[in-house]
């Protein structure tokens, strides 16, 4: 099964700008963030986007190039691969396919009530990867 790829628009504010006249380094946490929670909600049955939330883990951040405040830029994120309540995200933030900074990033599923782990099991993560036979299905609309 091959991952099913996933981006998200950017919108930079004037505060995400640095003394440096470019975006702040610090500000890329977030973005992938934004696109890391949105691919959940995209792809994930609505019933355990209700019933699930995210904490970070790890990111391991490589900045190739600045953005500044009037660039369009996309991150493209995709879900590698899942063991017990952690899910492994590449995300890739580019300017018009120029590649702005590469972050790998580790999470941890918990349950929303009781903020323990949460096991991300099969039937979860199948939804977001494509079996070959069924490459053009649609997502989930949850």
């Amino acid at each position: 099964m091959s991952a099913k790829p996933f981006s998200h628009p950017i919108d930079i504010k004037p505060a995400d700008i640095d003394f440096m006249g470019h975006v702040n380094n610090a500000r890329y946490l977030g973005w992938v963030q934004d696109a890391v929670l949105a691919h959940w909600r995209k792809f994930a049955p609505a019933e355990a986007v209700a019933e699930r939330a995210w904490v970070a883990l790890k990111h391991e951040i490589t900045y190739r190039k600045p953005a500044f405040l009037e660039d369009d830029i996309i991150a493209r994120t995709v879900l590698e691969s899942t063991r017990g309540a952690r899910a492994f995200y590449h995300t890739v933030i580019e300017r018009g396919g120029e590649v702005l900074a590469e972050v790998k990033s580790s999470w941890c599923c918990i349950d929303a009530e009781s903020l323990r782990p949460a096991r991300i099991g099969e039937e979860i993560a199948s939804y977001f990867f494509a079996r070959p036979e069924a490459a053009t299905d649609t997502p989930n609309e949850g």
